[in-house]
């Protein structure tokens, strides 16, 4: 059977930043008849739920991946090493699984695909993607955007 990593709260965990789920009729529709892994990688790296909203500064995920850039929260407190870890154990998991695809959560600074927020906690989108989606990209697994969400 197919397997698909989707971000947990698109499944309706309550596991977002706000201590809330994000579940959708239209991510159900995308994963019907494949096998799910339901996975949040920031509580994965230890953060708890709910916490600080974070995005990323100076980059996007690819660049935190590098080194160059940061997962900051609103506070000024870098949370870089919780990103990172709980994209590491995302991975582990989704290749365990035989997972060769992702549906994640959009614009998030771990799951954002294509478009993530700029750093400033303004609201504003950058191009780019979020740690875990970037290091999905580097192994081969394929990200998208969950509709509707």
């Amino acid at each position: 059977m197919d397997s698909v990593l989707v971000s947990a709260c698109l499944r309706g965990v309550p596991c977002r930043f706000d201590g809330r789920a994000k579940a959708s009729a239209e991510v159900d529709a995308a994963v019907a008849g494949r096998d799910v892994v339901s996975f949040c990688p920031e509580a994965a790296g230890g953060l708890p739920t709910p916490r600080r909203p974070a995005e990323l500064v100076g980059g996007d995920g690819h660049d935190v991946l590098d080194g160059g850039a940061r997962v900051v929260e609103d506070t000024g407190r870098d949370v870089t090493a919780a990103f990172v870890a709980g994209a590491h154990r995302a991975l582990a998991a989704a290749r365990a699984s035989g997972c060769t695809e992702a549906l994640l959560m959009p614009r998030s600074p771990s799951c954002g695909r294509g478009a993530v927020y700029d750093g400033s906690f303004g609201g504003e989108l950058v191009a780019g993607d979020g740690v875990t989606a970037a290091l999905f990209e580097r192994n081969g697994i394929r990200v998208r955007p969950a509709p509707g969400a």
